[in-house]
């Protein structure tokens, strides 16, 4: 695995992560944004204690592990488009953490989203944190599940926030709420 120091990964604040969006796009999940880990492997979801793989990968919706905290393979970048998955960011920007985002970038952020969603419309939003939905579209009442407004031709749902900060999440129960939104996107 890799390591990083503290300068090291300080020097990735700001970074953006490319986009990985295959042609066959069912299944787009969407994080809060990179961070320094993700920004310095420029790979979604990288840091060690993220659960986003082990949870696709229990739920059904990848079929081979992946091991992100060196920064993905060809192979597993392939595999993932391969399954009609997408991964992107509300807001583009690395940060340490999410806290350290402004609500006009989380507003910014979200209709750049919403930009991307009418472009290659994908069966299904996954956007992979409540506080985040919530900031980007000004819903302050939303709760996880699939949302009561379609973007067009694709469903919006909101699924828990696979950080190792939340706390109120496993792996199982990850899962399960991502199995759910690939059910709905014919992934699964």
């Amino acid at each position: 695995m890799a390591s990083f120091t503290r300068e090291e990964l300080e020097s990735f604040r700001g970074r953006e992560v490319p986009d990985l969006i295959g042609p066959d796009l069912r299944l787009l999940f969407v994080g809060i944004n990179p961070g320094l880990w993700t920004a310095a492997t420029q790979t979604h979801f990288a840091h060690p204690g993220n659960r986003f793989y082990p949870a696709l990968l229990k739920a059904g919706i990848i079929v081979d592990p992946i091991s992100p905290s060196d920064g993905m393979s060809d192979a597993d970048r392939d595999a993932v488009r391969a399954r009609g998955i997408g991964i992107t960011n509300v807001v583009a920007r690395a940060t340490a953490r999410a806290d350290e985002l402004t609500k006009e970038e989380y507003v910014a952020g979200g209709a750049r989203l919403r930009r991307l969603v009418e472009e290659r419309r994908p069966t299904v939003v996954a956007i992979a944190g409540i506080t985040a939905y919530r900031s980007a579209f000004k819903q302050p009442k939303a709760t996880t599940g699939r949302q009561g407004e379609d973007w067009g031709d694709s469903q919006v749902w909101v699924v828990p926030n696979p950080s190792g900060l939340n706390a109120h999440a496993t792996v199982d129960s990850l899962a399960e709420a991502y199995a759910e939104a690939a059910r709905a996107a014919g992934v699964l």
